[in-house]
């Protein structure tokens, strides 16, 4: 059955009183951030930016260039030389995983065929020892591979910090440059003189070619 305009009217003031209910919960929660605002003594955003120049650059006075981190990373001398002792490391680490895991699958082997010859206790115990040596040398491994990656990455660090970024920020004072965007990330046209990633690499096998590694961590 329908309802009528007189059972309506009584569900309409309910919602009625309802909103008064949350207009009312909504001013006092912004009397509350305006009170916690004033307590914390912080001025407006307004206030604190109002000193600000209303001065852009316009597009005439950028002078932008790309500069592509990924050429560097596979061209330049010095990285080239380090990522070929990080993989130097990576082959011994698995060289010896290889002899290990020769090792205890044999020891399994040997394992499988005792089995009608030991005791329950004695195969239990060969098995709990096999497993404890399965477990430690996963641990061992990826404890040695974290290494390599430890070692490799303060390598990186270092050169970009005494070496790349010196030779980016004079290149940006010699071109006199506003910007310089990764050229991972931007599309452009042939524009020439737009891409400064040969200018870097250049300047950075100047400067340094190659650089050793710390040995990592239990290799």
């Amino acid at each position: 059955m329908a309802k009528s305009i007189r059972d309506i009217k009584p569900i309409q003031k309910k919602y009625a009183r309802m909103g008064i209910i949350a207009g009312a919960v909504v001013v006092v929660a912004a009397l509350g951030i305006w009170g916690i605002s004033a307590i914390s003594g912080k001025p407006s955003i307004d206030r604190v930016t109002a000193g600000i120049s209303d001065y852009a650059v316009s597009g005439a006075d950028l002078r932008i260039a790309v500069l592509r981190m990924d050429e560097i990373q596979t061209r330049a001398d010095v990285l080239v030389n380090l990522r070929k002792q990080k993989e130097s490391y990576e082959s011994k680490l698995r060289d010896e995983l290889t002899r290990q895991h020769k090792a205890l699958e044999k020891e399994k082997s040997e394992i499988e065929k005792s089995q009608d010859v030991l005791s329950r206790e004695a195969l239990q115990r060969r098995v709990a020892e096999y497993q404890q040596k399965v477990t430690k040398l996963q641990r061992d491994v990826t404890e040695k591979a974290q290494a390599i990656e430890i070692e490799y990455q303060k390598a990186l660090n270092k050169i970009q910090q005494d070496d790349l970024d010196p030779i980016v920020e004079a290149v940006i004072a010699r071109k006199n440059l506003s910007l310089v965007i990764d050229g991972r990330f931007a599309r452009t046209g042939k524009v020439d003189g737009l891409d400064i990633t040969d200018d870097v690499i250049g300047a950075l096998n100047k400067r340094v070619s190659s650089m050793k590694m710390n040995t990592p961590k239990g290799i």
